[in-house]
């Protein structure tokens, strides 16, 4: 821990004292640029906690830039921060009631009679989830991957010699969808809004209905592509799985009949979805909406108290997600951003902003190999290349969504890429070599379909 942050002492000593700082920028500003940097190194660092690494940069914003201290703590009124803390709550009653697991049981006793139908349930019930709760952890760790294990299992795959019987395939492919389903929404994964928030205060408005608009189209097809190609890749020896679809119908009975705590969950749930879609007819922001949500439920009591106190990831990521939005709309009003894409865009005077676009957007994808967090990798590096290609030209509105969704799948490349990477990685089916092979494949698919797919239905909706 000592020698971690001595590392992020000396990089903000040598950002601060050793680098010349720019004439636009004030004193004050470029020590807060040294401050943000040294919280993104220890993001991937990891000294100490990432909650209680942001606290203290929040904490020394105040006594470092002379920041007031209710500026420094505006963050935590932020309604994006309150949006993913609700979120938290709703999901948490998914899981407690076993609707979360219920939705993935009856995704598999449909289309799971085949190996490939197998990983296409778990992925479709994975992004349903994804739609709400704003953790590609809590859903894959607490509803997918226990189901991808029971199923291998049920056919005698285990890690080992069996693994290559089913279990080898699907948990590299529904790994692979989880990134996908991540990707596809607002809510995906819980630093999505942090890229909302980033896009919004360089000029551009991104809604929950906005952004499930954008990722449904190449989110589908990747979903649907990426699965197959793996299984041409390292096909399972076991193809078809009737099994599959009966373990998840026993399951399904051994729940029993829906209580009324999931009914009255599956309203709010339906509700919930159905004011962020059309959130841009009746103007109620979404935040409102989520909040009404989980009072619903708490009044209900499908939600208690004690579960609100004790959603530990809830109020970590409440503690460093809304720090971190406080210090990156500080760090926008330095002019930073400005200056240093105006020095690189000043670099390629001949260059068009479609060539230096694609250059960028692959950097930015490939440069996951370097981060185990997509926060920390958004956080370093999608504001500077978002400052540099809009200064080149190139239409806010694709340059915001490809380099807010790439990095959501380019987690998929690696077995530490994001949280539940080292889940699935640690069940012990799969080769480090062939994990970071079929990433990397995987990755040609998606960047593919979404460069292709993507882009032109982006440009068919009117988002560039």
């Amino acid at each position: 821990m000592i020698r971690g942050l001595s590392i992020l002492v000396l990089l903000y000593l040598a950002i601060v004292y050793l680098i010349p700082k720019p004439a636009q920028i004030a004193p004050e500003g470029w020590r807060l640029f040294g401050l943000f940097t040294a919280t993104v190194a220890g993001l991937i660092l990891q000294p100490i906690p990432g909650g209680a690494l942001v606290l203290t940069a929040v904490t020394l914003c105040t006594v470092l830039t002379g920041m007031k201290i209710e500026k420094a703590l505006s963050g935590y009124a932020e309604p994006n921060v309150w949006l993913v803390l609700s979120a938290f709550f709703i999901s948490r009653s998914l899981l407690n009631t076993g609707l979360a697991r219920r939705i993935a049981l009856f995704f598999v006793r449909r289309f799971g009679g085949t190996s490939l139908g197998v990983c296409y349930s778990l992925a479709f019930s994975d992004m349903v989830l994804a739609t709400i709760i704003p953790s590609n952890g809590a859903r894959s760790g607490g509803v997918t991957l226990p189901i991808v294990r029971s199923i291998s299992e049920l056919y005698g795959s285990t890690p080992g010699v069996t693994a290559e019987l089913l279990g080898s395939f699907l948990m590299t492919a529904v790994y692979q969808c989880v990134c996908i389903s991540t990707a596809m929404f607002y809510t995906g994964q819980a630093s999505n809004p942090i890229a909302a928030q980033l896009a919004t205060s360089m000029g551009f408005t991104v809604t929950w209905s906005s952004w499930f608009l954008a990722g449904i189209v190449p989110g589908l097809c990747s979903i649907l592509a990426v699965p197959w190609l793996i299984q041409k890749m390292h096909p399972p020896v076991i193809r078809r799985t009737p099994e599959a679809a009966v373990f998840a119908g026993r399951e399904l009975a051994a729940m029993g009949p829906m209580s009324s705590s999931e009914w009255i969950l599956t309203f709010v749930f339906a509700t919930v979805c159905g004011f962020w879609i059309t959130s841009g007819w009746h103007k109620i922001d979404i935040t409102v909406t989520a909040l009404i949500g989980s009072m619903a439920l708490l009044l209900t009591g499908v939600l208690t108290w004690e579960d609100v106190k004790g959603e530990k990831a809830a109020w970590d990521i409440y503690i460093w997600y809304g720090g971190l939005v406080m210090m990156g709309k500080a760090l926008n009003e330095t002019k930073v951003t400005t200056v240093f894409a105006k020095y690189v865009a000043g670099s390629f005077p001949s260059t068009g902003w479609v060539l230096l676009f694609v250059v960028a957007l692959l950097i930015y994808f490939y440069a996951h190999y370097a981060f185990a967090s997509i926060t920390a990798h958004l956080l370093a590096m999608f504001p500077p290349f978002l400052a540099v290609l809009l200064a080149k030209g190139a239409p806010i509105g694709l340059t915001v969504f490809a380099f807010a969704t790439f990095v959501n799948f380019s987690a998929g490349l690696t077995n530490y890429g994001t949280t539940p990477a080292p889940m699935f990685f640690a069940q012990d089916y799969v080769s480090l070599q062939r994990w970071w092979k079929v990433g990397l494949v995987a990755s040609f698919a998606n960047i593919a379909i979404w460069g292709t797919i993507g882009f032109a239905w982006w440009k068919l909706i009117g988002i560039w």
